[in-house]
């Protein structure tokens, strides 16, 4: 028996399967999906067998036997090991990428070198010390104890080996449990212990006051005040008896509340429910944009959709593209299906993630939410898959494989015969194309749930403010709009699409701005710790006392970012409790759950935060919504930038007045006449849709076109300039006559980490060569242009064009 394998590294032409030979005493075990352990050239690497044959092509002598097998049931189904080839393909990845993204990174790899002992007795006396009693020894330990000279020579007298020893990065939690035996033995136990042994007879009366068969060790030794020794003198005694168990790691996640079962849904609700239950009761796979406006009741569709595919017997997965939104979605999910729900998302430790996807591989839970990656949950049986606010950009992946989370969750979908839900108040414009021509089936929700009115909304000009002296980041009307809510006990959203304190640093003499030396772009100001970032390479440096060109001390902080917006705030509001939730104040774990749990109780007045408030929150003393810069986003280098802010405005806009207390919107802005702000004002979707196709019908961009990125970076940037025309020659040449390429260009960050970097756009309708050609590019990339230090890259349907 053959095992056809994807070994653990990532090289252009070791992308393939290697042929390997099953030992017999294994071929009873062997499967796809496997991942096994394989020598390969002179070390040994792990591997993931992709499929079984009785013989090979190859020579039998030359094809060696595998080394170990790390799992007796297959981590990855047939139809996983069909989707990474699928994925490869298409986001042009090596296989093991593909392979790996679908694995909780618990599970990769982790290699180290052993030196296991094969003749003791030929070891001279201070190394036997050294070992003692041990027959192997991590390479790491003996550099530390500065013994690799005699480990040398020992391997090469055979008294010792170097093997590579494979392991998985995070270990099953386990934990010491005590089993009990019962009140009659335990009185038996009591009555013969020795009368000096008070420890042992306080603990043995404590465990017949707590009966139970199965203790954790930790518990009793916190609850009945003994010690460990103590413990182990009833075990060693045979009293009780011990054994390592395995747990799942908990999840601390605050108890926010579901809002409960409605009586009964909308007339729309109904319909667009009916038409989801109507695929999956006759198998059919049929992906439905539910198009509902903010607060119309998408999350119940989902719900009860669910419900219908678990009373089947079926799985379902559900995405949400922010972690900011999970901890509301977990309870609303947990609270309708209790422990059904897994939770898959980047703010678990890796244990907790492996836990979480274990008992999904086990069969032990019908339903995964979380974020992006939860859509290779191991499920066997899917019934349904949803993408919650399915425009969000953090749906693609952006490094290889560079896959989006729709295009995977239509693939899984395809295989299962079932239906995929693409939720949003504010549908990427592809998806509204898609639907429009009947691609996808569009289900509409044009009414709040509750029949609540959508909030009113005020456009401020931020230009009139100046001219009438006000120069405070807030407008009149968000001022007293703030104080009267803070009256009225209610609460209040700020967003400032922005972190930090201000923008850049700027020298007011010469016009100098404090850049980040490895990239072109400025350093961003952080109040906390007197300190400038590069949010693009981790670049920091203290604040500059003088201008670094012309030594002026007319130095200062110009933009806004959420700190300085908190200081405003104190100074507007000093009685006011402010939570500010950006990517610092939420880097810890835990911290989005416990601020958003704050909040829900009453504990602060005002959340002010970046676009991680914007969508899916749902508290019902929000009455206010001030959005501090509409423009931010708007006129960013992006053909994406106009509708990136529309739904931005119109997410955050429907945070307010969600339930009986009516809802106001003020956004601020310097240009008020934009179509984008104009619009979301009356969150008039359809419009803003017509509008934008006509614009980008007229610049031939998506959906019009399918765009492609490929990406060039050199520390030369003459050799990046060399390369990149190199790299658009080929792809010209090869590429079709309706093809268009733009570039190669500098990108819109032209050095980042000290790399300069160009790029093309290659624009298309329809090109059945692109595919091949890029392999090709790739492959000439990886066998010679790689060694003279050219990184190249290679993005299918960018979501922003930098």
């Amino acid at each position: 028996m053959i095992a056809e394998v994807i070994v653990d590294v990532a090289a252009y032409p070791i992308d393939r399967p290697f042929d390997y030979v099953v030992p017999i005493d294994w071929e009873h075990v062997m499967e796809p999906g496997l991942r096994v352990k394989v020598p390969f050239g002179p070390r040994k690497v792990a591997g993931y067998v992709t499929g079984i044959k009785e013989e090979s092509e190859l020579d039998p002598n030359k094809i060696k036997p595998l080394a170990e097998i790390i799992d007796l049931e297959p981590v990855l189904s047939a139809e996983l090991l069909a989707l990474s080839k699928w994925l490869a393909t298409e986001t042009i990845a090596y296989e093991i990428d593909a392979l790996q993204v679908m694995l909780p990174a618990a599970m990769r790899a982790k290699y180290e070198k052993i030196m296991t002992v094969i003749k003791p007795d030929e070891l001279d006396e201070s190394f036997r010390a050294f070992l003692g009693n041990r027959k192997q020894v991590t390479l790491k330990a003996l550099q530390d104890a500065n013994l690799l000279n005699e480990v040398k020579k020992y391997n090469e007298l055979g008294i010792v080996e170097i093997d590579t020893a494979i392991k998985q990065k995070t270990k099953m939690k386990k934990v010491r449990m005590i089993h009990v035996p019962d009140a009659k033995q335990l009185e038996m136990a009591l009555e013969e212990v020795h009368p000096n042994a008070k420890k042992q007879q306080e603990l043995l009366s404590w465990l017949l006051q707590h009966p139970t068969e199965s203790i954790e060790a930790s518990k009793i030794l916190n609850e009945s005040g003994v010690t460990a020794t103590v413990l182990k003198s009833l075990v060693d005694k045979k009293i009780v008896e011990q054994s390592q168990v395995e747990v799942y790691r908990e999840l601390e996640t605050p108890k926010m509340q579901d809002s409960g079962k409605p009586e009964q849904l909308t007339d729309e609700q109904q319909v667009a429910l009916s038409a989801i239950e109507q695929s999956s009761d006759n198998n059919i796979q049929e992906t439905f944009l539910l198009h509902g406006i903010t607060g119309s009741g998408k999350t119940e569709v989902y719900l009860q959709a669910i419900d219908h595919v678990l009373k089947q017997g079926k799985e379902a997965i559900v995405l949400v593209p922010e972690i900011a939104l999970t901890p509301q979605m977990t309870a609303r999910f947990k609270g309708r299906f209790g422990e059904l729900v897994a939770v898959l998302h980047s703010g678990l430790s890796a244990g907790e993630k492996y836990d979480e996807w274990r008992r999904i591989h086990r069969g032990e839970v019908k339903v995964a939410i979380g974020a992006r990656s939860a859509v290779f949950a191991p499920f066997t049986n899917l019934g349904l898959l949803i993408l919650d606010e399915e425009h969000e950009t953090t749906y693609k992946q952006e490094e290889s494989p560079r896959y989006h989370a729709r295009d995977v969750a239509i693939w899984r979908a395809e295989y299962y015969q079932c239906p995929v839900i693409l939720g949003s108040a504010t549908p990427s414009l592809e998806s509204y194309a898609r639907a429009s021509k009947g691609v996808y089936s569009l289900l509409t929700l044009s009414k709040r749930a509750n029949n609540q009115s959508l909030p009113s909304v005020e456009v401020v000009d931020m230009r009139e403010e100046l001219k009438v002296g006000n120069r405070s980041m807030f407008s009149v009307a968000l001022a007293e709009g703030i104080r009267e809510r803070l009256a009225r006990k209610e609460q209040i959203v700020l967003l400032l699409n922005k972190r930090g304190f201000s923008s850049f640093v700027l020298c007011r003499d010469c016009g100098t701005v404090v850049e980040c030396p490895n990239c072109d772009i400025s350093l961003t100001y952080h109040r906390a710790s007197e300190s400038l970032k590069c949010h693009y390479c981790g670049h920091e440096e203290r604040v500059p006392s003088e201008c670094p060109e012309c030594t002026s001390e007319h130095i200062r902080f110009f933009g806004t970012g959420t700190q300085k917006a908190q200081e405003e705030l104190y100074k507007l509001v000093p009685e006011a409790r402010v939570i500010r939730m950006d990517i610092d104040t939420t880097n810890t774990k835990g911290a989005h759950e416990r601020l958003l749990y704050d909040f829900g109780e009453g504990k602060a007045d005002i959340l002010l935060g970046t676009q991680m408030i914007a969508k899916g929150l749902d508290f019902p003393r929000i009455t206010l919504v001030g959005v501090l810069a509409a423009d931010t986003s708007l006129h960013l280098a992006d053909f994406r930038a106009a509708e990136k802010t529309f739904q931005l405005l119109t997410q955050v806009s429907g945070r307010a007045g969600r339930d009986q207390l009516p809802g106001e919107v003020v956004i601020q802005t310097y240009d008020p006449e934009h179509y984008a702000i104009e619009l979301s004002k009356t969150q008039d979707y359809v419009p803003f849709y017509e509008m934008e196709m006509d614009r980008r019908r007229q610049l031939g961009y998506p959906p019009y076109y399918y765009v492609t990125v490929v990406q060039f970076s050199h520390e030369d940037v003459l050799k990046a300039a060399d390369y990149a025309h190199k790299g658009t020659e080929f792809m010209a040449e090869r590429l079709s006559q309706g093809t268009v390429i733009i570039g190669p260009t500098a990108a819109a960050i032209s050095r980042l980490n000290n790399r300069y970097r160009y790029q093309s756009l290659i624009k298309y309708k329809r090109e059945p060569a692109l595919i091949p050609v890029l392999q090709q590019l790739l492959k000439h990339y990886k066998t010679s242009w790689a060694k003279d230090g050219l990184a190249m890259s290679i993005n299918r349907e960018p979501t922003s064009i930098f």
